[in-house]
């Protein structure tokens, strides 16, 4: 039976991109969503993949979700996680809300998730954790403290982690997006976009598919010698 992939925040953006790769390159796929269930009813009546409703940064929660997918579906042999937000601000007037809002989302969800397969995976003596990370956590961005605090975090987090499964057969790696053409990047007030493209040596924004042909490199069988690294795919415009 095909391998079992859970993506979180799965249904839009890049996590919808990373989930219809992964069922086109012929991996079984369940999606997690937060609160759109318009958009994630709409995602799985397009794409025929399952979507799982659950907060990613509340521990039991994860734990509820993922012995329901296990039930339905059989082990999690592959975990991305997506899931992530932004609440931006200066220091001087973020509240605390905002930044544990963002903390909490995208970086505890790492461990939340992480921690609900990890046994799972080596028992099995396999598993593949990406991460997906952010420019703005190797470069620091103005006004998001809080978002680049929790993207510079998966990456650590991804080096610990990737030592401590290497020897179960459990990869564990991050990518770092630059600026993607999502739904929240074409938002961005159209003098401001060209401005962000014109720091991108490649001249343009990146593809959500971009992000998720890497994930399917990242995740395949063959490459178990490949852990604890972090893949910038930014058009050039931060080479760390």
């Amino acid at each position: 039976m095909a391998r079992l992939a859970l993506v979180t925040g799965g249904t839009r953006g890049i996590g919808r991109s990373v989930s219809e790769a992964l069922r086109d390159a012929g991996y079984r796929v369940a999606a997690n969503y937060g609160g759109n269930d318009e958009a994630a009813a709409k995602f799985t009546q397009e794409t025929e993949i399952p979507a799982y409703k659950f907060d990613v940064s509340n521990f039991d929660a994860v734990k509820a979700a993922v012995d329901q997918i296990v039930s339905e579906h059989g082990p999690i042999e592959i975990l991305v996680n997506n899931a992530g937000i932004t609440r931006d601000g200066t220091m001087h007037k973020m509240t605390f809300e905002q930044w544990s809002a963002v903390i909490d989302t995208n970086l505890t969800s790492c461990f939340n998730c992480s921690r609900c397969v990890i046994e799972a995976m080596r028992d099995h003596s396999f598993g593949r954790i990406v991460n997906i990370g952010s420019i703005n956590g190797q470069a620091g961005q103005y006004g998001q403290v809080n978002y680049a605090a929790a993207k510079s975090g998966i990456h650590g987090f991804t080096k610990a982690l990737a030592q401590e499964g290497a020897a179960k057969g459990i990869t564990v790696n991050a990518i770092a997006p630059g600026y993607i053409a999502t739904e929240m990047v074409r938002a961005v007030p159209e003098k401001v976009l060209e401005k962000i493209v014109g720091r991108i040596p490649v001249g343009r924004l990146g593809e959500a598919e971009e992000i998720a042909r890497a994930v399917v490199f990242l995740v395949a069988d063959e490459a178990g010698f490949i852990t604890g690294s972090t893949l910038s795919i930014n058009g050039g415009q931060h080479m760390y």
